[in-house]
């Protein structure tokens, strides 16, 4: 995975979460998403969530249980501090994605800008599997990447960028016949000094067999 620990690390540490790229104060289409796909008492899971709200407005619409999983223990930090003392509501992982061992099964899957870190194509080989293994039956992947024609690179990093079918052509070569495509859309995201970033959603459900 480009950018480790460390790098990351040093990135919420250097900066307030609000003046950060990718920072949205109320994650709408993310939201949108999850509202259409989880239903209360179902298990969600948000990937490299880092210092997102999407969990601040989940608890506040009474979904649960949610898992936030970031490689950075100082992106975790500030989702703690400012959902304190509903912080304990919340499982916080802190995990490389490649790496992790899931020890049960959520609903929903989310990830906004996680995959598309993923360069290499054992990590990206990785990453499905783990994904595969935490859905359960029918379960559905939320996964948000960089648009074809969005940045080459975010936090000094090189990105891979999908079109929907791309993404889809990707997962369907890590997990042949595992997966459908459930929804798919574009999106533009405005950065806190007034940027435009394209970016792709796609929605996957995991096959019942």
């Amino acid at each position: 995975m480009t950018g480790g620990q460390e790098h990351w690390n040093e990135v919420y540490g250097a900066r307030s979460e609000d003046a950060l790229t990718w920072f949205e104060a109320t994650p709408s289409l993310s939201l949108e998403l999850v509202r259409t796909h989880l239903a209360p008492g179902d298990a969600f899971i948000d990937i490299g969530a880092g210092a997102s709200r999407l969990v601040d407005v989940l608890l506040d619409e009474g979904f649960g249980p949610l898992t936030v999983l970031d490689i950075s223990a100082s992106a975790l930090a500030v989702s703690n501090q400012r959902l304190s003392p509903r912080d304990d509501e919340v499982v916080w992982i802190e995990a490389d994605i490649t790496n992790w061992q899931p020890d049960r099964s959520y609903s929903v899957w989310h990830d906004r800008a996680v995959f598309h870190f993923l360069t290499d194509a054992e990590d990206r080989a990785a990453y499905a599997r783990t994904m595969l293994e935490a859905l359960r039956p029918g379960g559905i992947a939320i996964i948000a990447t960089f648009a074809d024609d969005g940045p080459e690179k975010c936090s000094g990093l090189p990105v891979v960028r999908y079109a929907p079918e791309t993404l889809a052509q990707e997962f369907d070569r890590q997990l042949p016949g595992k997966l459908e495509t459930m929804d798919a859309r574009r999106h533009v995201h405005i950065t806190p000094k007034g940027n435009r970033q394209n970016f792709q959603y796609s929605v996957f459900r995991k096959k019942e067999t």
